[in-house]
């Protein structure tokens, strides 16, 4: 499995995660992780849920990033599929050492092109470009 990948599990997951109470989330990505659909290895799900808990864990510190550098469009009212991918991204730029910027970015706006609104890839980033 690609990169991209893995990626495009942790931020479905990490979009899930939106819809339910914090102490339903691991219920929840097990039974994700656990799809027979999904088609992971148990070494590929471990990645995508200790990757998850990774962002969930930096979730407030990503936000007050993302609001001191959004003009007029805060954490709470982006939609959930970029604030997902933003946060996503903003975890790989400021807290993983193995992930080049410009990937991480990059990566964050491809997804947004697919699961986003027209103009989710701009929005996503621009506001990721502001963190760099």
């Amino acid at each position: 499995m690609t990169r991209r990948e893995l990626r495009k599990h942790v931020f479905t997951l990490l979009f899930c995660c939106e819809f339910y109470e914090k102490n339903e989330i691991n219920q929840q990505k097990e039974l994700y992780l656990d799809n027979p659909e999904v088609h992971l290895s148990e070494e590929q799900a471990e990645h995508i849920s200790a990757r998850v808990d990774l962002v969930l864990e930096k979730k407030e510190e990503i936000d007050e990033l993302v609001n001191n550098v959004s003009e007029n469009w805060k954490t709470d009212r982006m939609g959930k599929v970029e604030l997902s991918l933003i946060r996503l991204g903003c975890y790989e730029m400021k807290y993983d050492d193995d992930i080049p910027t410009a990937v991480a970015i990059n990566e964050a706006v491809e997804l947004a092109k697919i699961y986003g609104s027209q103009e989710a890839g701009a929005f996503v980033n621009g506001v990721l470009a502001k963190l760099v």
